[in-house]
């Protein structure tokens, strides 16, 4: 008889999405630099930390899982949803990189690390659109696929630039910057298509939906790093925060659900929104006042999804089977 099941077999890649928001928001507390001082930047620091012990213990914990379960992450790499949560990992990679070089920690090893997740997520954006090959069959491009977590791996190549450029990988960073401006796209329209003939997704991945706030917001604080106009950042800061106030609609929903893993989609889009607001923001006026709040609605969403993590792994209802949610197509309208 096997040995029953132990939490770790239920670890799915999307755990590293707490890194991704602990990452992300020490990089919107050390843009607060200019107006908070030293105190901003040590929280940046602290948080940094944390984020890199984070994602210490989830490497181990995958590792293992991996090795006593291997059905289990083969299963991932099936999964019409779960598989593009692979790419938090090489994300979680560059964002530690990231962080690390905005509080100027660099050195070799910084450089190694950045190189690591910059690849890692060149390979898995490439194997993710590979399975598109396969056409709505088994494996391919299923409609149950095209949620905003599709996002992940196609957006997360325009990360690459922020620790790049410093780091003198400009040419490889804006190589890398093009994929993902050139995919966002054409995710968006998949996404809008799904939601125009299947409906959306299910309600337990409604978190997901305010990824949507992070391809312009990221695609506007690297294209600063490569010294593009102000108005170019701007333009994107407009189609960020139009887009924050967009899927706010769906606060009211999302709070009644009970808390899950995908609740962490909230955390990184919210911090590179306040990132990006306090880098154009000037040492006063509105953009100013509205960076402050954004980074405080960011920490506290994620103060409160750390609470939550903790209580759920307190309480065994996180690492447990995913529920199954069937995908009904929307019904032809009567001739």
């Amino acid at each position: 008889m096997s040995p029953s099941p132990t939490p770790l077999k239920f670890l799915f890649p999307g755990w590293y999405a707490i890194v991704m928001g602990l990452c992300g928001l020490a990089l919107a507390w050390h843009r607060a630099t200019p107006l908070m001082g030293e105190a901003a930047t040590a929280a940046a620091l602290a948080i940094g930390v944390l984020a890199a012990a984070v994602f210490v213990v989830l490497a181990v914990a995958t590792v293992i899982r991996g090795r006593r379960y291997p059905e289990a992450w083969a299963e991932d790499r099936r999964h019409p949803v779960r598989h593009t949560f692979i790419a938090t990992l090489p994300i979680g990679i560059l964002l530690l990189a990231t962080v690390a070089v905005a509080l100027e920690l660099t050195g070799p090893l910084v450089a190694a690390l950045w190189a690591v997740g910059a690849l890692a997520q060149l390979v898995v954006t490439l194997w993710v659109l590979g399975r598109w090959w396969k056409g709505n069959g088994a494996g391919g491009l299923v409609w149950a696929s095209v949620t905003p977590a599709l996002f992940i791996p196609i957006v997360g190549n325009v990360l690459v630039p922020l620790a790049g450029v410093p780091l003198g990988q400009a040419e490889w960073s804006a190589a890398q910057f093009g994929v993902g401006l050139l995919f966002w796209p054409v995710v968006t329209i998949l996404i809008g298509v799904r939601i125009l003939t299947q409906g959306l997704w299910p309600d337990r991945l409604r978190p997901a939906s305010f990824i949507f706030i992070a391809p312009p917001a990221l695609v506007g604080l690297s294209a600063l790093q490569f010294g593009a106009p102000p108005l170019v950042a701007w333009t994107l800061w407009g189609m960020a925060i139009f887009t924050a106030a967009w899927v706010a609609l769906q606060a009211k929903a999302i709070a009644a659900l009970p808390f899950g893993l995908a609740h962490w989609g909230l955390s990184f889009p919210l911090a590179a929104l306040a990132a990006l607001t306090l880098r154009l923001a000037g040492p006063t006026g509105l953009m100013a006042n509205l960076g402050v709040l954004l980074l405080a609605l960011a920490s506290l969403v994620i103060v409160a999804l750390v609470l939550g993590t903790v209580r759920g792994l307190r309480d065994g209802t996180l690492l447990a089977p995913e529920p199954v949610a069937a995908i009904q197509p929307v019904a032809a309208a009567p001739n």
